[in-house]
C-alpha cells in the first residue's frame, strides 16, 4: 500500500477512536456532575452504573475483533457510528421516574463486603450500549484499520495516528469548553448534539474501501502473523494488555471525577476544563516522539519509562496546592498517556504480525476495557471510605511502579520477514 494510502487510513481509523467519545469515561465525565445533579444520584451508584455497563460492554469486543479478520472493516464502522449515535440521543430522554434495577457494588475489596443500589433501568441499558459500542467495538474497528495498514515497522503510522486521535479529543472538548455555561452545564444538550454528529458520520463511512480490500490489493506479501493462542502464551502480552489496562483504570477513575478531584485541591471547575484541554495537547507531542523512539528502542523499555512517569505524578498529586503544578501533573499525565497509547497500538503488529491482528487487539481491548470499569469505582470508594482521594492515589502509585519494573525486563516477541518469533530486550 502507498504511503500516501496509509496515512488516509490512519486518518479515517482517528476519526474512528474520536467518535468513541460518548462512550469512554473522560467523555462521560463531561457531563457528569450535570447529570448526577438532573437525576438526583449518588456518585458512588453512579460508579456502580459505569462499573457494569463497561464491564458487560467489554463483551463487544471480542466478536467484532473475528469479523473484522473475515469480512473487513467498512459496513462495521457505519453500522456502529449509527447504532452509536442513536444510543447516545436516547440516552437524553432518561428522566428520574421509570423503572429501576439494584446493582450491587463490589465493596468487598476496600471495605465492608457487598451492598446494593437501585438506579433507574432505561440510564444503565443506555450507558451499556454506549460502552458496548464505542469504548469497546468502534475501538477495536478503529486498531483494527490502522494496525493492518501500518506495516512491519509502524511505530512513525501508529504516531501519526495517536496524534490526530488527540488532535480529535482534544478539539471536541475545547470546542464544548467555548459553549457558554447555560449549554454546556446542560448534559442532554451536549450529549443529543454528539449523538447525531455520529449518525452524520455513519453515512460516508460507507463508502470508504475495506481495509481488507485495499492490503490484499497491494504490493506486500504476506507476513503472515501469530495466532491468538500463540500471543497469549508470551508473557509480553499479559505485561503490555495488564500495564496498559492499569494506566486505563486510572484514567477512566480520574477523568470521571476529574472536576471532584480537583476541587478536593480546591481548584474550580474552569480548572478542570482547562486540564482537559491541555493533557491532549501536552500527549500530542508524546505521540509523534514514542513512535519515532519505537523504531529504535525496545518498545518494553519505553513502557517501562511511561510507568514511571506515571508513577511520579500520581504519588505528587495529593501534594499539588498552586495552580502550576496541577499543570505539571497534567503534563506528566499527557506524556505518560501518549507513550502508552502508541506503544499500545503498536506492540501487537510489531510482536504478532497483521494475520490475526483483530483478534489479538481485541482481547487486548476486553482487558483495557475491564480495567476501565474498575477505575471510577476504586475512585470513588476510596473517597467514601477515607474521605480523600489522597490514599487511593498513593495505592495506585505504588502499583505502577511495579508494572514499570516488571516491564522493564520483559522481553518482547518480534516477527521476522519469513514469520519467525524472537525477542527484544533492548
Amino acid at each position: 500500500m502507498s504511503r500516501p494510502a496509509t496515512y488516509a487510513y490512519a486518518a479515517v481509523a482517528a476519526a474512528a477512536m474520536v467518535c468513541t467519545l460518548p462512550g469512554r469515561t473522560y467523555g462521560l465525565g463531561i457531563v457528569t456532575e450535570p447529570l448526577l445533579k438532573d437525576l438526583a444520584l449518588d456518585r458512588v451508584a453512579f460508579a456502580a452504573v459505569n462499573f457494569w455497563a463497561t464491564l458487560f460492554g467489554a463483551a463487544f469486543c471480542i466478536p467484532v475483533g473475528w469479523v473484522i479478520d473475515r469480512i473487513g472493516t467498512r459496513l462495521i464502522l457505519s453500522i456502529h457510528l449509527l447504532a452509536l449515535g442513536a444510543t447516545t440521543v436516547a440516552m437524553t430522554w432518561v428522566t428520574t421516574g421509570g423503572s429501576g434495577i439494584e446493582l450491587p457494588i463490589p465493596d468487598v475489596l476496600l471495605s465492608r463486603g457487598i451492598e446494593w443500589v437501585r438506579l433507574p433501568t432505561e440510564l444503565f441499558v443506555l450507558v451499556l450500549l454506549t460502552r458496548g459500542l464505542g469504548q469497546s467495538a468502534l475501538s477495536v474497528i478503529s486498531l483494527a484499520i490502522v494496525g493492518k495498514v501500518a506495516g512491519a515497522k509502524p511505530g512513525p503510522v501508529i504516531g501519526v495516528y495517536s496524534f490526530l486521535v488527540a488532535v480529535g479529543f482534544m478539539s471536541a472538548f475545547a470546542v464544548i469548553r467555548s459553549l457558554p455555561a447555560a449549554i454546556s452545564g446542560n448534559w442532554r444538550a451536549v450529549w443529543g448534539a454528539i449523538g447525531w454528529i455520529l449518525i452524520g458520520l455513519a453515512v460516508p463511512g460507507i463508502f470508504i474501501p475495506s481495509v481488507r480490500t485495499a492490503v490484499s490489493e497491494s504490493n506486500s506479501v504476506d507476513e503472515g502473523g501469530a495466532t491468538l493462542g500463540e500471543a497469549l502464551a508470551t508473557p509480553a502480552f499479559w505485561v503490555f494488555a495488564v500495564a496498559v489496562s492499569f494506566y486505563g483504570l486510572i484514567a477512566s477513575g480520574t477523568s470521571l471525577f476529574n472536576e471532584s478531584i480537583l476541587k478536593e485541591r480546591e481548584f474550580p471547575r474552569e480548572v478542570f476544563l482547562t486540564i482537559v484541554t491541555v493533557a491532549p495537547m501536552v500527549g500530542l507531542a508524546a505521540n509523534l516522539v514514542t513512535g519515532w523512539l519505537s523504531t529504535r528502542y525496545g518498545l518494553g523499555r519505553l513502557l517501562a519509562g511511561s510507568l514511571a512517569i506515571q508513577t511520579a505524578a500520581l504519588a505528587s498529586f495529593p501534594f499539588v496546592t498552586e495552580l502550576y503544578q496541577v499543570y505539571l501533573y497534567a503534563v506528566a499525565m499527557g506524556i505518560a498517556g501518549g507513550m502508552m497509547t502508541v506503544l499500545f497500538f503498536t506492540v501487537w503488529r510489531v510482536a504478532y504480525g497483521p494475520r490475526h491482528l483483530g483478534k489479538i487487539q481485541s482481547v487486548a481491548q476486553f482487558l483495557t476495557v475491564i480495567a476501565s470499569a474498575l477505575g471510577p469505582l476504586v475512585l470513588a470508594v476510596g473517597k467514601r471510605e477515607t474521605g480523600s482521594y489522597k490514599e487511593t492515589l498513593f495505592t495506585l502509585a505504588a502499583i505502577s511502579a511495579v508494572f514499570a519494573g516488571v516491564a522493564f525486563i520483559c522481553p518482547v516477541p518480534k516477527r521476522t520477514p519469513t514469520g519467525e518469533m524472537t525477542h527484544d530486550r533492548n
